[in-house]
């Protein structure tokens, strides 16, 4: 389905200045940018009357497989382009003109849960690798008690939800897992899950599984946890919940892939933090665009949208409709200067 936010359109005060723009943008990508795709959507369509956004939040995979077929204008991707999908290239942008890859929405993933009597719950690394490859199978088990002494924990089956679809949210858990627990989870990590489990389509379907299940645990895009349990996870000496700034702090302090162009963003995350304020499970979702798009009038409206969201405005609006972490001043500038190569 695709978000859109037509009707902001409709709405908008008639006495606010408006824009000259007019077109439609088409984007595909993260259905864990969804809930702020849609509040991005309505405020960029308030002060732009003539354009309309459309989002269809079906996956990261998905999401770059269309951008790379020239169907869309831009893709949402929790997972950063590969060395070999920049290597064959992008049918919708002009070739010597290159792409554009930048930072939109940084989060949290939560360890969300639903298991009956049990509030809380403390986890580390491996025993969360454990869980989600099938090596622990109990909820009363002596890996999870010995985490969570003060807990009552059933003796019952656990059911771990992963996603069915390729997802750049099951990238980042899988890297997390890999690189704190390397002895534990031994796959390379990738949008698609590597183990067996209940497996569910997209962030709504592993919150709709854990949710109507029984002794459920799964991942999600921390802006859909709602009222589900969320574990903690141990950083250093110390079990941490999540928190945007928490999140925001890894990025901080985590390094640019190297090798890439200057308008390619992506991001190294640094997972193997001691430090209890920063909180490692988290994913950088992207947006990628063309240099230069064979389609005229395209590249205006994609510049001007994707500048609007990772500006001030936008990344206020995006921590509030979805308790995202906004980019630094710093990360923010880089991005400002990426997108001006947009035409």
């Amino acid at each position: 389905m695709l978000l859109s936010s037509c009707a902001a359109n409709e709405t908008a005060d008639p006495e606010a200045p408006v824009s000259d723009l007019t077109g439609t943008i088409n984007g595909v990508g993260a259905s864990s940018q969804g809930a702020a795709q849609e509040a991005w959507a309505q405020g960029f369509q308030t002060a732009n009357t003539g354009v309309t956004i459309n989002y269809a939040p079906e996956g990261s995979g998905a999401g770059r497989e269309a951008f790379i077929a020239g169907g869309i204008g831009f893709a949402g991707t929790d997972s950063s382009l590969s060395d070999e999908e920049i290597a064959g290239g992008f049918a919708g942008c002009v070739p010597e003109a290159g792409y554009v890859e930048v930072p939109v929405y940084i989060s949290p993933i939560a360890v969300i849960f639903n298991v009956e009597g049990l509030d809380t719950l403390n986890l580390d690394a491996a025993t969360l690798a454990k869980i989600f490859k099938g090596d622990i199978t109990k909820w009363d088990d002596a890996a999870i008690v010995a985490l969570n002494e003060d807990a009552e924990l059933p003796s019952a089956t656990i059911t771990a939800v992963h996603r069915s679809d390729d997802s750049g949210t099951t990238k980042n858990f899988a890297d997390y897992l890999g690189k704190v627990a390397p002895e534990v989870w031994t796959e390379e990590a990738a949008d698609a899950f590597p183990y067996g489990g209940e497996a569910a389509a997209k962030t709504a379907g592993v919150v709709s599984a854990v949710t109507n299940g029984v002794n459920t645990i799964g991942y999600a895009d921390a802006s859909a946890a709602g009222d589900l349990g969320v574990a903690s996870i141990k950083v250093g000496d110390e079990f941490v919940a999540y928190t945007a700034e928490a999140a925001a702090a890894v990025v901080e302090g985590s390094p640019l892939v190297e090798g890439r162009d200057a308008t390619d963003l992506a991001i190294k995350l640094d997972r193997n933090t001691d430090d209890p304020s920063q909180y490692p499970l988290v994913l950088v979702s992207y947006a990628i665009a063309c240099g230069e798009y064979t389609e005229e009038g395209t590249g205006e409206l994609v510049k001007a949208y994707l500048s609007y969201i990772t500006g001030e405005e936008g990344q206020a609006v995006a921590a509030s409709a979805a308790g995202a972490a906004p980019l630094s001043a710093d990360y923010s500038a880089k991005v400002a200067t990426a997108l001006e190569a947009i035409k």
